[in-house]
């Protein structure tokens, strides 16, 4: 701990990407907001993270252009020319950050552990927060609360989206919806496809969700593989058209009316991907599909219940050790894992999550 006896006039917070590791820290900011009211935050972050985030209350978010090479570094620095932070977290391992940390005049610069300060992170610092044993991401950020001498309580969300946004959402999928039933959002595709499940499973994922009362809807971004990927669960589902039509709003929505979207729904199904990260947020139960990263360190927050999984199985056959046994944040190699998830398993699971959440009928 720093014993810091008050809260800072001033702290700027590096973290760049990806959208789900920006949502955890969120939860970092909101919690620092609730015991340092007067603390002015600054958030360096990337374009697109920054979208997402827009309008939060009491932070003021500097862009930083990772594909403009040397001229982004130089824009960041005139940027915050002439400012001088008393606390910098730098909360991002990848060199590109820590060489954008060396833009940002700050006395006290706070990274991650020795162990875990990868790609020598630990130089651009001179403060760390304290090793952990096996963190979730967002608790591993809530380290950095630790240091600083906060209390660390359950993430609480409170995610900026305008009446615009929500109406927007509402009547996109009211439109599309008349007879009101409860919505099941699936986001099937990750940045990398590998992380992605068949095709063959979202759209038996689908009919089981439809025969369970819902509107299935698909979302995702604007890439062919996202687009394709949402047409063939679409064809092979048998819900082209008719009151059981599968709703395809691939491409269709900003990062803020997905957020909104995901905020209407009643559940989830989606692989280790942004909007997974996003619905936690808004509290809408998961269904997080994994088998390349351990969900034990970036499942979703709020839901490890409901996690499919075939990394421990995956990671035992590729090591012959359990994961407990291995560095913590090994991933599990290969570009079908994610077959090993069963069709039945997501059915159960779903099934899990109604009765939980909604009890049988909703």
């Amino acid at each position: 701990m720093l014993g810091q006896l008050s809260a800072p006039k001033n702290l700027c917070l590096l973290r760049l990407s990806a959208i789900g590791d920006v949502c955890h820290a969120v939860a970092l900011v909101q919690n620092i907001q609730r015991q340092w009211p007067e603390t002015q935050i600054t958030w360096v972050i990337g374009k697109i993270e920054a979208s997402l985030l827009q309008g939060m209350p009491g932070v003021e978010f500097v862009i930083f252009d990772k594909r403009a090479g040397l001229k982004g570094y130089q824009d960041l620095r005139k940027k915050l020319k002439g400012q001088q932070f008393d606390i910098l977290l730098h909360m991002q391992v990848a060199l590109r950050a820590s060489i954008a940390s060396l833009c940002i005049p700050a006395k006290v610069k706070i990274g991650f552990d020795r162990q875990r300060a990868k790609e020598a992170q630990w130089l651009f610092t001179n403060k760390k927060i304290a090793a952990q044993a096996h963190p979730h991401v967002l608790d591993g950020f809530m380290g950095f609360a630790k240091v600083l001498g906060l209390e660390v309580t359950a993430p609480l969300w409170k995610m900026p989206l305008t009446d615009s946004e929500q109406l927007w959402a509402s009547e996109k999928l009211s439109a599309a919806n008349t007879s009101g039933k409860p919505i099941a959002v699936i986001c099937p595709a990750a940045s990398k496809a590998e992380r992605n499940w068949h095709a063959e499973g979202y759209s038996q994922a689908a009919e089981h969700l439809t025969a369970r009362g819902f509107k299935v809807v698909i979302c995702g971004g604007p890439t062919t593989m996202e687009k394709l990927l949402a047409e063939a669960i679409i064809s092979r589902s048998g819900f082209s058209q008719g009151e059981n039509e599968i709703q395809n709003l691939v491409g269709q929505t900003s990062l803020k009316q997905l957020l909104a979207v995901l905020k209407l729904a009643h559940l989830v199904v989606a692989p280790d991907t942004g909007p997974a990260h996003m619905a936690v947020t808004v509290e809408t139960p998961v269904i997080g599909l994994y088998a390349h990263s351990n969900p034990k360190r970036t499942g979703p927050y709020l839901y490890p219940q409901y996690v499919v999984s075939a990394y421990e199985s995956a990671i035992q056959l590729q090591y012959k050790k359990a994961a407990s046994k291995l560095p913590w944040g090994t991933r599990a190699k290969g570009k079908d894992l994610m077959m090993q998830i069963s069709i039945a398993q997501v059915k159960k699971t779903i099934d899990r999550v109604i009765s939980d959440n909604y009890g049988e009928l909703l």
